[in-house]
């Protein structure tokens, strides 16, 4: 075994600072800046009973890669032998651990046995005075079983203690901030507002736990559990890591993570390897029940479930421990695999079947995605969807629930709001439509299976809507290279026609369309060149990348037929559109990968001049509109000249950024004037934006000094 190196102090500037390296929605990996070296997001806190060490924190650092671990303060506190050693060595020497310390208060003590003998403040100073990295005040714990009144009472307690507890953390040590309020949703989102606001000389919490759901796991009550997180983080400051208070079984982490927790914490690994139980990510394993090992790990690898049942209890506890923690961490891993690759959803999805209590969850989070309630739940809802890139690289699987992943939802919404008919036609005409014609039973790419159709019928009709039928709805054709659409697998059998006239009707009337008549034809072969296929052909082109900029740019179509004019284009071997150029200028770059658009400085440029919205600004409001111009994020002075000349846009350099913006396409940068300084695409919300204080906010792809140069 090879030592880690010790870890790398963060600087005195970035102390107690979150960033987002990476997102898929509301799920996010991150950094937490401790003096302890940086604490990457989403992550368990192994739990250290400082009198029973399974797994010895060295060891943990070392072969497991555990960055942080917590342990209970109040434990230590009320031994004298442990007391003394750590406030004479610090914690860190306590348990030989060089990574981020993290501790409790004694709440949950509190909740186990109906008091703790240590007052707010006392324990507080007690967890500075050992160096402790993240401390935790000393909320009170809202059981499930509470009346309101009660639970009221502890939200309203906890908030009392919050600044009193701020101040004595001081400037020495970050500090959790527990919400609470059982399972009322009203509740937990006052004491969000209540913790998220609460400061002592300009200094607020640095982490936001969950608390008291530990009684819901207990239960399986897990719709109730997801319920409480999407209340809580309604109104949470967004750049605050989220801790689940208290769960650490991987089961859990998909659901969890897609709806934005990044921080676990359990002592699981350890008391179910005492009971001869073992951690899946599908459910728990009794050691008595099994001959073979259902998932393999370092620990058990080469030895069989009977030579470990034959160990003594002490060593079999020890080996069970090590492989929990194995699974733990490699389920964590995945997670944030499914992050990079935009696929925890799916990952979420996956992992519902495992338990008829999570599926309940699963079920009742896909009908708020469907149709949110009004509240706080809902809002965090809809932040979600709004948060998640609707573009994704690869294949699409499709099953039952595609279209309640955020992603799909996220661009079937951009759809319905920003499609338009054309408002000119091929032949130079202009008027309503005369007919919708739907391509049915042909599979992507559809500029193969089905272009030689489309233009005989727009060259015998060129007034025609020319929509294509997909397992998950109808599209224009002129989106036909776009993600998730063209890029769905299953059997061949998923492009059969599967829509009723009645379906049809209903569909087409979501684009308002339904009045129109319609005509619907299965391509069956390709169709003789026709002598107008050059100008349908441009046409086509040009009705793409219009639509394209309405929906993933919000830019308004007559806008985009203005970017687009004298629009010229340059085609791959494979007969893609690679370049698009208007009055000889390279304006955008459609991108084979997912079918969206990259903007040229050029491009850009174009498309700031066309946006006549006010400057974005934090904290000023926004009128409503459909297309309210490409998103724009403004920055400071000091940072223009090097934005301008490429460098990424900083998070804590920012003074506004409009509130359509999607994380992952594009966006421009400006300066306070409206002036163009670059163009790239986001990492983090607007709201993000206007929180965060380190981190990159948006990766530019060129500054407009730059190419002055």
């Amino acid at each position: 075994m090879v030592a880690r190196n010790e870890p790398e102090p963060c600087r005195e500037q970035d102390w107690g600072l979150f960033e987002i390296t990476k997102r898929d929605g509301a799920a996010r990996i991150g950094r937490l800046h401790s003096k302890h070296g940086p604490i990457t997001t989403p992550m368990l806190l192994p739990v250290i009973n400082p009198n029973i060490r399974t797994i010895e924190p060295r060891e943990m650092w070392e072969k497991y890669g555990i960055e942080a671990l917590i342990t209970n303060s109040y434990v230590i506190w009320k031994h004298e032998d442990l007391r003394t050693q750590a406030l004479s060595e610090g914690i860190h020497s306590l348990l030989d651990f060089p990574g981020a310390v993290v501790t409790d208060s004694g709440t949950f003590q509190s909740y186990v046995y109906g008091d703790v003998e240590v007052g707010p403040e006392e324990i507080v100073a007690f967890q500075r005075d050992m160096g402790v990295d993240i401390g935790t005040m000393l909320d009170v714990f809202g059981r499930p079983d509470m009346t309101r009144e009660e639970l009221e009472g502890a939200v309203e307690e906890t908030a009392n203690r919050a600044k009193p507890s701020l101040s004595v953390a001081g400037s020495e040590m970050l500090l959790n901030g527990p919400i609470q309020g059982g399972t009322h949703a009203d509740l937990r989102t006052r004491s969000s507002l209540l913790m998220g606001s609460s400061e002592s000389e300009g200094r607020g919490f640095a982490v936001h736990p969950i608390g008291g759901i530990v009684p819901l796991m207990e239960q399986q009550r897990y719709r109730e559990l997801f319920e409480i997180l999407l209340a809580s983080k309604s109104s949470l400051p967004p750049d605050r890591p989220v801790h689940f208070f208290g769960c650490g079984h991987p089961l859990l982490f998909p659901m969890a993570i897609a709806l934005g927790v990044d921080m676990f914490d359990s002592a699981a690994y350890a008391i179910f390897a005492r009971d001869d139980r073992l951690l899946t990510p599908e459910g728990t394993v009794k050691l008595g029940d099994i001959q073979e090992w259902p998932f393999h790990s370092h620990a058990l690898f080469g030895i069989t479930p009977q030579i470990v049942r034959e160990m003594e209890k002490d060593e079999r506890s020890i080996i069970l421990a090590k492989h929990n923690l194995e699974v733990t961490q490699a389920e964590l891993a995945r997670c944030r695999e499914a992050i990079r690759n935009g696929t925890i959803w799916e990952l979420a999805e996956k992992r519902s079947h495992a338990s008829p209590y999570l599926r309940e969850a699963f079920v009742w989070l896909q009908e708020q995605l469907d149709d949110p309630d009004d509240g706080p739940v809902g809002d965090s809802v809809l932040q979600i969807i709004a948060s998640t890139n609707p573009l994704r690289r690869g294949g699409e699987g499709l099953g039952e629930e595609i279209d309640f992943r955020p992603h799909i939802l996220h661009i079937q919404a951009l759809l319905a709001t920003r499609w338009r008919v054309p408002g000119s036609w091929w032949d130079s005409t202009s008027g309503p439509p005369e007919r919708v014609l739907l391509i049915e039973g042909a599979p992507p790419p559809w500029r193969i299976s089905a272009l030689g159709p489309v233009i005989e019928q727009l060259a015998e009709e060129p007034r025609t809507v020319v929509m294509i039928s997909t397992p998950i709805g109808l599209i224009p054709f002129s989106l036909e290279d776009l993600s998730p659409w063209c890029h769905l697998t299953g059997p061949d059998g998923i492009w059969d026609p599967i829509f009723d006239d009645l379906e049809v009707i209903e569909a087409l009337d979501e684009f308002g369309l339904s009045k129109t008549p319609l005509v619907r034809i299965i391509p069956r072969e390709e169709a003789e060149e026709h002598p107008e296929a050059a100008g349908v052909r441009e046409w086509l082109d040009r009705c793409s990348v219009v639509d394209k900029l309405a929906l993933l740019c919000a830019i308004n179509p007559s806008d985009g037929c203005k970017i687009t004019d004298e629009m010229t284009s340059r085609r791959s071997r494979t007969d893609r559109v690679v370049n698009v150029n208007s009055g000889g200028k390279h304006i955008l770059s459609p991108r084979l990968t997912d079918g969206g658009i990259s903007l040229t400085t050029h491009g850009a440029s174009v498309a700031n001049e066309l946006n006549s919205s006010p400057i974005p600004e934090f904290g000023s409001s926004e009128e409503g509109s459909d297309f309210p111009g490409i998103p724009r994020v403004c920055i400071i002075d000091d940072a223009i000249p090097f934005v301008g000349n490429g460098r990424n846009v900083m998070h804590g350099y920012i003074s506004g950024a409009d509130s359509h913006l999607t994380p992952g396409q594009p966006c421009i940068v400006v300066d306070s004037n409206g002036a163009l300084v670059a163009h790239g695409t986001p990492i983090t919300t607007h709201l993000e934006m206007s929180f965060l204080r380190k981190g990159v906010a948006v990766k530019v792809r060129e500054g407009a000094m730059k190419q002055d140069q």
